[in-house]
């Protein structure tokens, strides 16, 4: 069996070498976008935005304690604090719809409301730090402004219904069990926490601040003009808190599960943009697919083209910060801003494959209402979006 497996993948890479359309200029061109657009973005948004994104999620894998995070989703604990550290638990969790899945299975499986438990699924893809950044930066402040807003109001208005739909189902859940983090340890001090992580998230806020617009002389302006010296005071601050605070074995640690992330998500993400050079061209220059096709799809903001820019959103897999350049693309072919934000809202948080999951995990029910009501949303926001930004 295994070797006529062999035998097809050869005959199949064969005829595709065979009839590869070679002479045709769409896709030849297509080739030349996607090479520039992945070489451009190599040298835009590599090194200042992925590289401080991998060590700031490899050192909440290593210094962040599973105890001490799942202690405020927990049954007794505080409803305005469990859905508000969960709404904004993204911005620093570099993860797509797919790895948070294991995070949101032990919270929820330890007894974890099932409110703040959704509200941290949905949060956890759709926003983080360098998402904002890099939506504001390529996409326009519009687009990264909405979807920070939209992302924190998704994560806990769906929280909140998916509660209060389920109500009965929780209650019974709970009713011979409560949520025990026991005995919380952390490596250091709250303090010493929080500083060492507010320096990277500075340097990664400040080193990737955009250039404001000409005749621009506000305060983006001014933050514009000393930005490198913020982010290497930054930079100097956690440099000296390494040396201090941390010992060899701990700073191996986390190096390894930056590793880690950057073994996972680099090569998805590089690949998502070749895919979308190729499939899309840059702005103002077209792919293999010609610009009429999408414009005629998701041009606009009519219902249609916001429901199936967000249906579409929710079966594709979009690898972490991939849905950027993909949105691009399809921006400079004609996608309206309406459909481009439920894109932004409903691909990120959800997939095929982690539909699936999410089935095993809480049902097939629940799993449904959940995928709907980001996708509603998704639409409903994009159509208010259209409306307010031409």
């Amino acid at each position: 069996m295994r070797e006529w497996k062999k035998f097809l993948y050869i005959v199949a890479a064969f005829l595709a070498c065979f009839y590869l359309p070679v002479e045709n200029l769409r896709f030849t061109n297509a080739i030349f976008e996607a090479l520039v657009l992945v070489k451009w973005y190599a040298r835009e948004h590599v090194l200042l935005c992925l590289i401080p994104a991998f060590f700031i999620a490899g050192a909440i894998s290593v210094f962040v304690s599973q105890a001490s995070v799942m202690k405020y989703f927990g049954v007794k604990a505080n409803k305005l604090l469990s859905y508000s550290v969960a709404s904004v638990s993204g911005t620093i969790l570099a993860v797509c719809s797919c790895t948070v899945l294991p995070l949101f299975s032990g919270i929820y499986k330890r007894g974890a409301g099932l409110g703040p438990a959704i509200a941290f699924l949905y949060s956890g893809p759709a926003i983080n730090v360098l998402a904002i950044i890099l939506t504001a930066r390529i996409l326009g402040w519009q687009l990264g402004l909405a979807r920070a807003i939209g992302a924190v109001v998704f994560s806990v208005v769906i929280g909140l219904l998916m509660h209060l739909i389920f109500l009965k189902e929780e209650r019974a859940r709970h009713a011979n069990g409560d949520f025990n983090v026991g005995e919380v340890k952390e490596p250091h001090p709250l303090g010493k926490t929080v500083l060492y992580f507010a320096s990277m998230v500075i340097f990664l806020v400040f080193a990737n601040w955009g250039k404001p617009l000409e005749g621009d002389h506000g305060v983006w302006a001014v933050i514009y003009q000393y930005k490198w010296g913020i982010a290497g005071f930054s930079l100097v601050g956690l440099a000296l808190m390494l040396l201090n605070w941390f010992k060899k074995d701990e700073l191996k640690e986390w190096t390894s599960a930056t590793w880690g992330f950057a073994l996972q998500i680099l090569p998805l993400l590089l690949g998502g943009v070749l895919i979308s050079g190729f499939l899309l061209g840059r702005v103002g220059h077209e792919g293999v697919i010609p610009s009429r096709f999408v414009e005629a799809l998701v041009g606009g903001n009519s219902l249609r083209a916001n429901f199936f820019s967000s249906i579409v959103a929710a079966f594709m897999y979009f690898a972490t910060l991939t849905e950027v350049p993909i949105l691009q693309g399809l921006i400079g072919s004609g996608m309206g801003k309406g459909p481009a934000l439920a894109l932004l809202l409903a691909g990120p948080a959800l997939s095929l494959p982690s539909m699936l999951v999410l089935r095993s995990i809480m049902g097939t029910k629940k799993t449904v209402v959940y995928v709907s009501l980001v996708v509603a949303m998704a639409t409903i926001s994009g159509i208010i979006f259209g409306f307010i930004v031409k």
